[in-house]
């Protein structure tokens, strides 16, 4: 793993048993960031979401992070209290938790003062297509796969797994108020 993926996600990462799926979480964010104008220090100082005014002060990191470890929480209290009828594969949740949103590195530009806009291509592909792509070709299983496809609107049109749903809940927990003004 390189050291800006292991600056971003050491923590998160560790929290996945599984070194096969580890490596190749870790592998699609490095593809990620050696394909995108951002950087791993941009991501710490671009706001989460293009959608909001452009005073947000929450960056891309603050959000991902609050998303991974609501989601690790949520999974932990499902197979805690659902007496094994309802269950989360942690190691699954966990690195669809932290892929969700990939695929924005190469849907974000910096325009010329460094201020992050939709890029040509993210005007064209959003960031669930992208980030499909790259868990693919990084080889990560299709349970995977699915969260970063589901998570987002586009995954209104298909069922979701129970990792799936818990993602997707955790990010629009951690965005809609920000969207609707509620905050």
């Amino acid at each position: 793993m390189n050291s800006s993926v292991e600056k971003l996600w050491g923590e998160e990462l560790a929290w996945i048993k599984d070194n096969t799926i580890r490596k190749k979480t870790a592998r699609v964010w490095e593809m990620a960031l050696e394909r995108s104008v951002l950087t791993a220090d941009d991501l710490n100082k671009i706001p989460f979401t293009l959608l909001v005014g452009p005073d947000l002060k929450v960056t891309f990191m603050d959000h991902k992070r609050a998303v991974v470890h609501i989601a690790k929480a949520s999974g932990e209290k499902i197979n805690d209290m659902f007496h094994g009828e309802l269950t989360c594969n942690m190691d699954v949740l966990i690195s669809g938790a932290i892929l969700c949103d990939v695929g924005k590195l190469l849907e974000y530009e910096l325009d010329k003062n460094g201020k992050a806009i939709q890029g040509k291509y993210g005007k064209y592909v959003r960031h669930p297509f992208s980030g499909v792509a790259l868990a693919e070709e990084a080889g990560l299983p299709p349970e995977i796969v699915h969260i970063i496809a589901a998570h987002a609107g586009e995954g209104d049109m298909i069922k979701r797994s129970t990792e799936a749903f818990v993602v997707h809940h955790a990010d629009f927990m951690t965005f809609l108020p920000f969207k609707n003004g509620l905050k």
